[in-house]
């Protein structure tokens, strides 16, 4: 199945998991393909970074500008840079389903990459509202990135 067009969905709860992501988004889309990279603001959220970044509420700040502007996307951009791959960026503000669906039937995108959690340490995945929404709903396949266990780190052994 052809992969020329992956909507590859960003949000502040990614943290944890952009290299997953990224790898992911990178790893199905053809060759010659695109990954849109998007990442959808609650309003709050885009009030924030509007006063973080000094941007003038009443200038032509597009949702899209903010997020070329916000670490989320520049630090999933750095990794598809390195990949090589072709990619574009675009911002959203509102319910994060409703625009990665809105979005990805505009984009008439071929599959879909959004991120989530395990629940339990038997890994079942949580799927939060978002993900469930755009899983059930969208007319493309999409690829579910949970996030991988912390990484366990050798403890000190008490003297």
């Amino acid at each position: 199945m052809s992969m020329n067009t992956v909507l590859l969905a960003v949000g502040s709860e990614d943290e944890s998991r952009l290299k997953e992501l990224a790898e992911t988004a990178a790893s199905v889309v053809d060759p010659n393909g695109r990954i849109v990279l998007l990442h959808v603001f609650d309003r709050g959220r885009y009030d924030a970074i509007e006063t973080q970044l000094n941007i003038d509420p009443d200038s032509e700040v597009t949702p899209d500008d903010v997020s070329r502007r916000s670490w989320i996307v520049n630090d999933v951009a750095e990794r598809l840079e390195r990949t090589g791959v072709d990619y574009e960026v675009r911002g959203a503000l509102g319910d994060t389903a409703d625009n990665i669906l809105r979005e990805a039937e505009a984009l008439d995108t071929d599959l879909v990459v959004v991120g989530g959690r395990t629940r339990s340490a038997t890994g079942k995945a949580l799927f939060g509202s978002t993900a469930q929404r755009v899983l059930l709903e969208a007319d493309c396949p999409v690829t579910f990135v949970k996030e991988r266990p912390t990484e366990q780190t050798d403890a000190a052994v008490p003297a």
